[in-house]
């Protein structure tokens, strides 16, 4: 766990490879002006948090709350990045007093269904996994690439990017293990939620991971949700443009007008 900044206090839920560490942009810019907790999730070999794999997904719910508290917070925004935006929307629904606000990014939704492909990767994710890497390249390069258009920035992202994701590997099986865990979880119903409400997502035509009408989906369900379009990236916009990212969610945290 980490808890950096000062300021509003944002918990940011990281995704389904399970590490905060892939988020250190993000985590770094938001603190520039808010108090920051993060954390990996609770299954991860390095966390510092209980996890009764009984509990299955309901674990990850505990580690917010958990969190929080060890923070001394009653209350503070909730941020949920891909996989983590479902643990951020069962936690706004099951502990509404805990929420000042909730942010969604790029966040699969409960009605979420697997690729052909990530299903083909979810029945061996030990054994396709060198097949998962060595394709990752042609999922992300456009992104990286509308995001950071000048060759010399791109390549210092992808370096710094590559060090942090080999400084904090994922499994595969645990991230097979985290998609059973969410289809087998009994979800609360999202208009449940009362708190404000910020649904953000990349461009449609490059987040490659989690189609951005997925997303969409949450606007349907939550009370007066806001929507914004990080431009020029995809699933990863939270780290190729984590200035931008870090100017929208602060000001929707801190309730102040979100720039068009």
């Amino acid at each position: 766990m980490i808890d950096i900044g000062s300021g509003t206090p944002i918990v940011i839920i990281p995704g389904l490879q399970g590490r905060w560490e892939w988020m250190r942009p993000a985590v770094e810019a938001l603190a520039r002006h808010h108090r920051v907790i993060s954390f990996s999730l609770c299954d991860e070999k390095t966390s510092p948090f209980p996890c009764d794999l009984a509990k299955a997904f309901h674990n990850y719910v505990t580690q917010v709350g958990i969190a929080m508290d060890r923070a001394g917070l009653s209350q503070a925004a909730i941020v949920g990045v891909s996989y983590g935006g479902l643990v951020a929307a069962e936690f706004s629904a099951r502990h509404p007093q805990r929420v000042s606000s909730l942010v969604l990014s790029s966040a699969l939704h409960s009605g979420w269904q697997p690729s052909a492909e990530q299903q083909r990767f979810l029945k061996a994710p030990r054994l396709l996994s060198p097949l998962f890497v060595a394709t990752a390249p042609g999922r992300m390069n456009p992104e990286v690439a509308a995001a950071i258009p000048r060759i010399g920035p791109r390549l210092r992202f992808m370096a710094g990017q590559g060090v942090r994701i080999a400084m904090a590997p994922a499994s595969p099986a645990r991230m097979a293990r985290r998609v059973a865990w969410a289809a087998a979880h009994h979800f609360a119903d999202p208009r449940s939620i009362s708190a404000r409400a910020l649904v953000m997502t990349g461009e449609p035509n490059l987040d490659k991971v989690v189609p951005v009408t997925v997303t969409e989906q949450y606007m349907a369900e939550l009370k007066s949700a806001q929507r914004v379009v990080l431009d020029r990236t995809g699933h990863i916009g939270l780290v190729t443009r984590p200035d931008t990212f870090a100017d929208i969610l602060g000001r929707f945290v801190d309730d102040t007008r979100i720039p068009a």
